[in-house]
């Protein structure tokens, strides 16, 4: 008792000696993870999403192009060649333009549909599924103009200018390589049908946009692991919070010292209650008390009902004198039981005989006959 009083003080004295500050170099526990991410603190990146976004999009219209491309000029032919010569009516103006939105939906349903899956399956690979009102509540102290101020020149800030540069550089030279590459078609325009100019611009965009696509695809997984890192270093938690913590789940140390101090002081009176029902009390005899019951229709074995040690074994000695339970000493039997059995244990087999041997002794003496 009085080294769990002294091992709780002492751990409160270093509580209070750390204080609420320390340095943060410890790891983040599980249960700080489950919070924060209750919270809505999770990592993910932002540029990540957008180039897969763009990769996917692009991908879906090139594949949905020849499509669109005759889609269109059909329309074109029949709206502009076909019907132009009728007369611009009401019933003729929702004609075309139910026609012109249906032909919109057509289009551009497989780019947004792509879009949106790809959108949907980066964001929970990278989050998974977290709801959290948290992030919508207003934060007055963002207000603060010198945490603003703060938040200008933080590393993060300077992070994200230096992505943006690096993105505005790498889509300029892409779009400069591209034209470059392609630039011999221009003035060959003017000689070509429409429908051969519209693919040929596409076919430069869509390389344009693959490209960029791909390089913001390297971006975006540099700024996930930088995310991830920026992440763990906000989540990490300094020794007095682990402490906090532990103290939190766990329970005060004076508090959890005193509920075992009350529980062992239960255990102890409910254990010298059962004293006088014993048969025999083997003791070494100052220090160890082991008290037996043996039912020869009920049990097995004779079972120990009672064991202690010291002041316990004193005490159980006393009680099994008032009430008349016969206390035999036996040094070495006594240690064995002591520290090879439990409240409640049956004697082990190899102390059958030595411990039968005493329960003979004991019953003759009450003249009971086995």
């Amino acid at each position: 008792m009085i080294d769990e009083t002294l091992m709780a003080f002492i751990f409160n004295l270093q509580l209070f000696a750390e204080g609420d500050g320390g340095e943060k170099t410890e790891q983040a526990t599980p249960r700080r993870r489950e919070e924060a991410r209750k919270k809505g603190q999770v990592f993910k990146s932002t540029d990540l999403n957008s180039a897969v976004i763009l990769l996917a999009g692009s991908v879906g219209l090139l594949m949905t192009f020849n499509y669109a491309v005759e889609s269109l000029k059909a329309f074109t032919s029949l709206y502009i060649l076909d019907r132009s010569l009728q007369d611009f009516s009401n019933q003729y103006a929702c004609d075309l333009l139910i026609e012109v939105l249906t032909l919109m939906a057509q289009i551009l349903m497989p780019v947004l549909l792509s879009t949106f899956i790809a959108a949907f399956l980066i964001s929970y690979l990278q989050v998974g599924s977290v709801f959290s009102s948290e992030a919508l509540t207003p934060k007055f102290e963002r207000l603060n103009p010198i945490e603003g101020f703060k938040r200008v020149f933080s590393r993060r800030a300077l992070m994200e200018l230096a992505k943006s540069l690096f993105k505005v550089t790498v889509t300029g030279y892409i779009v400069y390589t591209v034209i470059k590459k392609y630039y011999y078609l221009f003035p060959r325009f003017v000689d070509m049908e429409l429908a051969a100019i519209v693919k040929n611009l596409g076919n430069i965009f869509f390389e344009m946009a693959l490209k960029v696509g791909i390089a913001f695809i390297i971006l975006g997984i540099i700024d996930y692991l930088y995310q991830w890192y920026e992440h763990e270093k906000s989540l990490k938690m300094s020794k007095h919070e682990i402490k906090q913590e532990y103290k939190q789940t766990e329970g005060d140390p004076l508090i959890k010292s005193r509920q075992r101090q009350i529980q062992r002081e239960f255990a102890t009176k409910r254990m010298m209650a059962e004293v006088p029902h014993a048969d025999v009390v083997i003791t070494n005899p100052t220090h160890f008390a082991v008290a037996l019951k043996y039912e020869l229709k009920t049990m097995e074995a004779p079972v120990v009902i009672a064991r202690g040690q010291d002041f316990v074994a004193l005490r159980i000695k006393e009680i099994a004198r008032e009430n008349g339970v016969t206390v035999v000493e036996n040094p070495v039997l006594a240690r064995t039981l002591y520290y090879s059995t439990d409240i409640g244990d049956l004697i082990p087999e190899d102390l059958y005989q030595a411990v039968a041997e005493i329960l003979a002794f004991v019953f003759k003496q009450k003249r009971i006959v086995l």
